[in-house]
C-alpha cells in the first residue's frame, strides 16, 4: 500500500490486516461457533397464552416453567421479532437464526433451543426457579393488533401483561425483566410507568434515545442498520411506521423522536444495565445514560468490551445476572455500583474491579491539544496552524506518544475549529485509536466488527449548536433541533462527543486522533462494520484551526 503523501494526512478506511480479517469473516460465516442444546423434558410450556391489554387488543406469550406447580418469580421479555423463531432441528443438528452467521461472533455461544433471538434461556433459568415469559408485541409474531415501534401505547401493554402475570397461580406476584437490544430497550419505558408487580428490570445492551443513538448521531444520519433493521420490521411486523420512514420525515430531533425517548428520571425500580464499550454504533451511549439518568437508588452498570451475544450467554454474565434478580428478591439494601473491565486491546483484559459511579470521580481530564501537522501535546500550541483535507478522499490524524502507561476510562470529547470549503455543510467522523510499535491495535465493535478503534464520534456541521442544560465538557450534547449555518470562510467551533471506552495505553505507544468527512470504515462487508453505513455529504475540503484563538483539543478521561 502507498503510503501517505503527509504524515497529517491519512485514510483510516484503509487499515492493515483487512485481508486476514476478511479471511476469518468467511470461516465464522461457514461455521460460527454457536452451540444449541435440546430442549430439557422436565418442563411446563404453553405457547400462545392470550393475555388482554386495557383498549381489548390480545398479545399473546410463551410461558416456561417447571413440572411442579409451586409459584415462582416470573422473568419477561417484550420483543418484535418473534417469540416462536426458535432453532430448529434439520436432520441431526440444530439450524439457529442466520444473524449469527451475518454477524461475526468472537467467541463462543451457547444456549438451548428454547431461546429465541436475544432472550433469555428458558432452560437456564427455569432450572434456578423462575417461570420465563417470552411475549409477541403488538402486531408482531401472533399478537393482535398494529404496533408503535417504542411508543407508550408499547409501553402500557406491557405494564398490563406485567401485572396479569403477577395474577397468575404459577407466579408468586413478582416479575423481572430481561434481554439484549430491542428486549432491553423496551424495559425503560415500562419501567418508567411503574407497574406495581415490576420488581427490577436488567436492560442488557439497549439504546434510550433513538435519535442521539441510532438514527442520527450527531446529526448524521445512519442508513445501514436502521435500513436493514426496518426492512425486516416492514416484512414480518405490522407497524404504524418504522425508524427508516421517521428519519425522512423527521430529519431533526423533534416532539416524534422526543416521545419516543423513556423519562429515565422516572425509573425507581432496581436495575442491572450492561453498558458495553464495544457497541458504539447502537446501544453503548444509551446503556451508559441509563445508568448515570434513572431515578433508580438501587442500580449497577456492567461493562465489557466482548462481543455481545457471547457475553449474554456466558455463565460469567448470567452469574452476575442471578445474583442481582436474587439480591432484589430477597431485600438486599439500595446502592449503586459498577463492574468495570479494562482492555489494552480487543483480546486482553488488563483489569477488571469493582467503582461507584461513571465518570469515575477520579478522572483528570485531560486535553491533548492539536499543535500541529500530525501533533498532539499535552500544552497548548505557541503558534496557530491548521490542515485541509477534502471531505471523500482523506482525514487529518494528530499523534501523542504516551510517555508512561495511562488508563484512559469515561467518554472522550473534541473540540475542533472548522471551516468548510466549496461545501455547505459536512459530517465529521472523529476517531481515536491506539497504535503499538508502529502497527494498529485492534478492538471490539458493534455488529461483531473485529477491528474497531478505541472509541468513535459524529457529528454534522449544520448541527453543532449544543443543550446548554444537558452538556458537559467530557459530554457535549447537541439539541439536533435546528440548523445553523456556517457562512463563507467563517470557523466555527464544533463539539464532538466520543462513545464510552476504558483502555490500557502502555508507555511507547501512540494515541492517534483522526478526523474524516466520510465514514471510518470501508462498505465492504467482509472488511467493513457491516451493516453500519452513513452517507457521503457534498464534497469539499475542511480544514482544522489550532492556536491560541483556536483552542482545538481532545478531551481523554486519565485515571
Amino acid at each position: 500500500m502507498a503510503r501517505d503523501p503527509s504524515p497529517a494526512l491519512d485514510r483510516p478506511w484503509h487499515r492493515p490486516g483487512a485481508l486476514r480479517y476478511a479471511r476469518e469473516r468467511i470461516r465464522g460465516i461457514a461455521k460460527p461457533p454457536v452451540t444449541v442444546t435440546d430442549p430439557p423434558t422436565d418442563l411446563t410450556v404453553e405457547r400462545d397464552v392470550e393475555v388482554p391489554t386495557r383498549d381489548g387488543t390480545v398479545l399473546r406469550i410463551n410461558v416456561f416453567r417447571p413440572h411442579d406447580h409451586i409459584a415462582l418469580p416470573v422473568i419477561l421479555s417484550v420483543h418484535p421479532y418473534g417469540k416462536d423463531e426458535l432453532p430448529k432441528r434439520r436432520r441431526k443438528k440444530w439450524a439457529f437464526s442466520a444473524q449469527y452467521r451475518a454477524l461475526r461472533q468472537p467467541a463462543p455461544v451457547r444456549f438451548s433451543a428454547l431461546t429465541s433471538w436475544e432472550a433469555p434461556d428458558p432452560a437456564w433459568w427455569t432450572a434456578r426457579g423462575f417461570v420465563v415469559v417470552n411475549a409477541d408485541s403488538r402486531g408482531c409474531g401472533r399478537s393482535d393488533g398494529t404496533g408503535n415501534l417504542l411508543s407508550r401505547q408499547e409501553a402500557e401493554d406491557t405494564y398490563d401483561l406485567v401485572q396479569w402475570l403477577a395474577e397468575q397461580p404459577w407466579s408468586d406476584g413478582r416479575v423481572l425483566m430481561l434481554g439484549v437490544s430491542y428486549l432491553a430497550i423496551s424495559q425503560y419505558a415500562v419501567a418508567a410507568l411503574q407497574p406495581p408487580a415490576l420488581r427490577a428490570i436488567c436492560p442488557w445492551e439497549g439504546f434510550t434515545d433513538a435519535y442521539r443513538d441510532l438514527t442520527f448521531p450527531g446529526g448524521v444520519r445512519e442508513s445501514g442498520f436502521t435500513g436493514m433493521w426496518s426492512r425486516g420490521v416492514r416484512r414480518r411486523t405490522r407497524q404504524q411506521y418504522d425508524l427508516e420512514q421517521m428519519q425522512t420525515e423527521h430529519p431533526l430531533r423533534d416532539d416524534f423522536w422526543r416521545s419516543v425517548a423513556p423519562d429515565l428520571p422516572a425509573i425507581e425500580v432496581p436495575m442491572l444495565v450492561c453498558g458495553s464499550f464495544s457497541d458504539n454504533n447502537l446501544h453503548s451511549r444509551g446503556s451508559i445514560r441509563a445508568f448515570t439518568n434513572s431515578g433508580s437508588s438501587h442500580s449497577r452498570l456492567y461493562t465489557h468490551r466482548g462481543g455481545k451475544w457471547a457475553t449474554f450467554y456466558s455463565d460469567e454474565a448470567r452469574d452476575e445476572q442471578l445474583r442481582f434478580f436474587r439480591a432484589v428478591l430477597d431485600g438486599a439494601p439500595a446502592g449503586r455500583s459498577v463492574r468495570l473491565e479494562v482492555r489494552e486491546d480487543r483480546d486482553t483484559v488488563v483489569a477488571v474491579r469493582e467503582e461507584n459511579e461513571w465518570p469515575l470521580a477520579r478522572t483528570h481530564w485531560r486535553p491533548l491539544h492539536l499543535a500541529g501537522a500530525g501533533r498532539l501535546a499535552t500544552d497548548p500550541p505557541s503558534a496557530a496552524g491548521s490542515i485541509t483535507f477534502d471531505s471523500h478522499s482523506r482525514a487529518a490524524a494528530f499523534n501523542w506518544t504516551v510517555p508512561e502507561d495511562i488508563e484512559l476510562t469515561g467518554p472522550m470529547a473534541a473540540r475542533l475549529w472548522v471551516q468548510l470549503d466549496g461545501c455547505e455543510d459536512a459530517n465529521l467522523f472523529v476517531g481515536v485509536e491506539k497504535w503499538r510499535n508502529g502497527r494498529y491495535v485492534e478492538f471490539e465493535g458493534s455488529y461483531g466488527y473485529g477491528r474497531d478503534r478505541v472509541t468513535t464520534g459524529w457529528q454534522r456541521v449544520l448541527l453543532r449548536e449544543l443543550d446548554a442544560e444537558q452538556s458537559k465538557p467530557w459530554d457535549p450534547v447537541p439539541a439536533l433541533n435546528r440548523i445553523q449555518p456556517v457562512k463563507p470562510g467563517e470557523v466555527v467551533a464544533v463539539d464532538v462527543a466520543l462513545g464510552p471506552s476504558a483502555t490500557l495505553f502502555r508507555a511507547g505507544e501512540q494515541l492517534r486522533l483522526v478526523v474524516a468527512g466520510r465514514w471510518l470504515w470501508p462498505r465492504n462487508p467482509l472488511i467493513g462494520q457491516y451493516p453500519a453505513a452513513y452517507p457521503d455529504p457534498p464534497r469539499g475540503l475542511v480544514t482544522l484551526r489550532w492556536g491560541r484563538r483556536y483552542n482545538s483539543h481532545l478531551l481523554v478521561p486519565q485515571i
